[in-house]
């Protein structure tokens, strides 16, 4: 199954709850395809502004590399690179995205979440993950 609308949207609503029950802050959320093309976002009131850019370029991160950013981060202080040699100016390395997968280990989309400490969006993120592979 691909990601469509509604389970783009269905992500989205756990990722705001999840921010509302578990850190009490507001969060940015972003959930791609598997090219990175936006589907669904919401910015919560009083989630920064600048959160609304990073929780994109997250999703759009993971989609196109195909990991979590955290783990393109890792490759790029282990490997010493800059997201910029791979000639893509939207990618980043900060922590906040995840590689969406279904019940069949099929990357259907990628999620990006903004707003918190990079280690808070990221527990977010995986959380959408492990919700995708029950599609």
């Amino acid at each position: 199954m691909e990601m469509n609308l509604s389970t783009a949207q269905d992500l989205m609503a756990q990722a705001i709850e999840q921010a509302r029950r578990e850190f009490g802050r507001s969060i940015c959320v972003a959930v791609c395809d598997g090219q990175g093309f936006l589907l669904a976002f919401a910015r919560m009131p009083g989630a920064p502004i600048r959160s609304i850019a990073i929780a994109q370029g997250k999703a759009y991160t993971a989609a196109r590399m195909g990991v979590n950013t955290d783990a393109f981060l890792e490759r790029l202080h282990r490997e010493n690179l800059q997201p910029g040699y791979f000639c893509d100016p939207l990618l980043t390395g900060l922590p906040g995205g995840s590689v969406l997968k279904n019940r069949a280990g099929e990357t259907i989309g990628a999620a990006g979440i903004s707003g918190l400490s990079v280690r808070e969006d990221q527990v977010i993120a995986d959380a959408l993950a492990v919700a995708a592979q029950k599609i």
